[in-house]
């Protein structure tokens, strides 16, 4: 695997060099074409390029188009707002205070401006919010400007322009580090799982779905050393294959990232680990991969804290904002049934040439039974249970007939 120098290697200067020319040639254009016009917050004018927006309990100022694309100026996805909402109500959850947090690729800066503003004052320590792009620096001090009268956090705020790498290797580590990429997070894994504190959390989104979710199989197994499955377990077994591949990077550094909070929703997939030292931890997490259905090597063990999601949800309730958190609901029933996979419940009646029944009647035929069974956040149609594959069709056909 390609490593980065850190700042012991012969090499780090070099690269610290060459970084320091790309920045300097970097601001000469950034400051030649971001002009005053760029600037204008009038979303009604023809020429702005940002627009004043509102997430969370902060506004902010962002560029927008009618396509979401990593050739923004500078980059905000929408979509990605239940991403942001998960990152506060889990950094609520947690017991952890007084945290080094890094927003590793912050864009706007609207996750970072969101921590300061919603998370108690004893939750952050340190903060520091960095972009390798000059236009993102520019934006970011400028939402911090809007929105720190309000901000509940005195942590001390550090914006910084640097390659993330290097940026975490220069660093003296953190309690929280946020890796949300355009695409695969697999660039900036080794330096975040170096840098990651003992009992710290560490959070990857992965957008490049189509190779974790079987479309593009040898890619994935290019990225994430495992084979994808295609079938309608894909966005699981893909959950599952990005665990692993993050865990197989902390096992190298004798570290045992244990997923807290997992899901996937739309293009992309989220997993919240948090980490424990130890070569026997780290063993033991290793010991929990293999294959399932024809796919992996994955990780079989837990997607879910079941007491952390118990509290995400509470805390959604009473978050002071809209928030998704009948999907939240979904994550909380499923994540107390410890099994790998769920059921299609269209396929299965299909196979078996049933009527669709009311999924309630059938839940509750399983349950009789004194089995286990949710709805899964992974499949409008799906539904997780510790019940066996011969009992489920069974109850699928009584609950048909019924």
């Amino acid at each position: 695997m390609l490593r980065i120098p850190n700042r012991t290697s012969p090499l780090a200067g070099h690269y610290v060099q060459l970084e320091s020319a790309r920045k300097l040639a970097a601001s000469h254009l950034f400051n030649a074409t971001f002009t005053k016009q760029h600037l204008n917050n009038n979303p009604d004018s023809p020429k702005s390029m940002i627009k004043r927006m509102k997430e969370g309990t902060v506004t902010f100022d962002t560029h927008v188009d009618e396509i979401v694309s990593k050739d923004l100026p500078v980059f905000y996805n929408p979509a990605m707002k239940f991403n942001r909402d998960a990152s506060v109500l889990l950094l609520k959850a947690i017991d952890n205070n007084e945290m080094a947090v890094c927003d590793l690729l912050a864009g706007c800066g609207i996750r970072s401006i969101r921590f300061l503003a919603e998370l108690g004052q004893d939750k952050i320590k340190s903060i520091t919010i960095n972009d390798l792009n000059p236009k993102s620096v520019e934006l970011i001090n400028s939402n911090i400007e809007l929105n720190k009268k309000n901000f509940k956090s005195n942590a001390e705020i550090q914006v910084t322009n640097e390659d993330a790498s290097i940026l975490l290797h220069k660093s003296k580590g953190f309690n929280y580090i946020d890796v949300d990429p355009f695409g695969t997070p697999n660039p900036f894994l080794d330096a975040a799982v170096i840098r990651l504190a003992r009992d710290g959390i560490l959070a990857v989104t992965a957008t490049d779905t189509s190779s974790l979710a079987g479309t593009y199989p040898d890619v994935c197994q290019r990225r994430y050393w495992a084979m994808p499955s295609g079938g309608h377990l894909k966005h699981e077994t893909g959950l599952r294959i990005m665990i692993r591949k993050v865990q197989l990077i902390g096992a190298q550094y004798e570290k045992a990232l244990v997923p807290i909070f997992s899901y996937a929703q739309e293009h992309y997939m989220r997993v919240f680990f948090r980490c424990a030292k130890g070569k026997s931890k780290a063993d033991e997490i290793i010991k929990q991969h293999s294959m399932f259905a024809d796919s992996g090597p994955m990780w079989l063990g837990s997607l879910w804290d079941k007491n952390l999601v118990d509290k995400m949800y509470s805390l959604s309730l009473d978050i002071g904002y809209e928030t998704d958190s009948r999907f939240l609901q979904t994550i909380k029933e499923e994540s107390k049934i410890d099994v790998v996979g769920f059921y299609d419940i269209h396929m299965l009646c299909h196979e078996n040439k049933l009527e669709v029944p009311a999924f309630d009647k059938l839940f509750g035929i399983i349950q009789k039974k004194g089995y286990k069974v949710s709805r899964t956040h992974l499949l409008p149609r799906g539904a997780r249970s510790d019940i066996d594959a011969k009992g489920f069709v069974t109850s699928l056909k009584k609950a048909a007939k019924s």
